[in-house]
């Protein structure tokens, strides 16, 4: 194998990596907290967590190039106090990752959080023992199956991302240049064998990490019963 195509796995998984260890992050404690919210607002704030979903990738990537160019405010801002430049780049690969895969973390959990048991948290409360101390030892536990979809889910969203990438990243080899992109920059110029190469390995992994998750589900159902 050619270094450009390791080189841009590489790139593609360390994104996917990164994104996905970031949204559980951030992402388990929002769904957590819409599980348990009873506000009016809540279908507002499913609804900004579900839009990636609906809406199309290039609008969201526009959106972000707007925002983050050294153009902008918020763009030089960053540039200026933080020397951070998110536009074609990779940290900006991240944010817009972040933002597009959001809710394949939060949707899973979220609704693992809203079919515990509620006798499972007032049993630990009983005990004295703290929210966060039962939210770490009693709640996620019993969520493991969501967990792991969310996860999964999230990192497999991120390595096939393509129009937020394009958008944000554009296609620079070894910095914003991933596998969904090299099959694009390969098919345009008829090299059907490279992206060929690149859509193989994307198909292999996809369907090993679904039959994976399904495995791994299972068997924790079967010991739960």
């Amino acid at each position: 194998m050619d270094k450009a195509f390791l080189e841009t796995l590489k790139l593609t998984f360390g994104l996917a990596s990164i994104t996905t260890a970031l949204l559980f992050l951030l992402g388990v404690p929002l769904a957590y907290r819409l599980a348990k919210s009873r506000s009016r607002l809540k279908p507002v704030w499913e609804t900004l967590v579900s839009l990636p979903l609906v809406l199309p990738p290039s609008v969201l990537g526009f959106y972000l190039l707007l925002v983050f160019s050294p153009q902008s405010a918020v763009g030089a801002w960053l540039l200026q106090h933080l020397g951070l430049r998110l536009v074609f780049s990779f940290p900006g690969l991240v944010l817009g990752s972040i933002l597009y895969s959001l809710p394949f973390m939060v949707q899973p959990v979220q609704a693992g959080f809203e079919r515990l048991s509620p006798r499972l948290t007032e049993a630990a409360y009983t005990m004295n023992k703290s929210r966060f101390t039962t939210f770490l030892r009693v709640e996620l536990p019993n969520i493991r199956p969501a967990l792991l979809t969310g996860a999964v889910l999230s990192f497999a969203h991120t390595v096939g991302e393509f129009g937020v990438i394009l958008m944000i990243g554009g296609n620079i080899p070894g910095e914003t240049r991933v596998a969904s992109i090299a099959v694009y920059e390969a098919v345009e110029s008829l090299n059907y064998q490279t992206a060929n190469r690149y859509a193989l390995v994307l198909v292999v992994f996809s369907f090993l990490v679904l039959v994976g998750v399904y495995g791994i589900n299972r068997r924790w159902r079967k010991g739960e019963r």
